[in-house]
């Protein structure tokens, strides 16, 4: 059996392109389109709004708190920059 290991960087690399794509996105969903688990991955997501990359809001809904995520300009401008020339240098998948 293969299992599926995603580096960090891949990790992260996806939640700014499904945030780019998306614009918007709730917390759980955004862990749904990226495939993770929110107990696990969570601290990579805290992680990248310490470090400006993406942005996070909360709103009131009813007796909850909605957390919500976008990329910041700093995160358009890494995934610009680097992330996007290096999947065309090194795509996923080519051995």
């Amino acid at each position: 059996m293969v299992h599926e290991y995603r580096d960090r960087i891949y990790i992260r690399k996806d939640i700014l392109l499904k945030l780019s794509e998306y614009g918007e996105l709730n917390q759980s969903k955004l862990m749904s389109y990226c495939g993770l688990n929110n107990v696990k991955h969570k601290e990579i997501i805290e992680d990248m709004v310490t470090k400006g990359l993406i942005t996070r809001t909360e709103e009131p809904w009813g007796n909850k708190t909605i957390i919500k995520y976008r990329v910041s300009q700093k995160g358009n401008e890494l995934l610009k920059a680097i992330l996007e020339p290096y999947e065309y240098l090194f795509p996923r998948g080519e051995l």
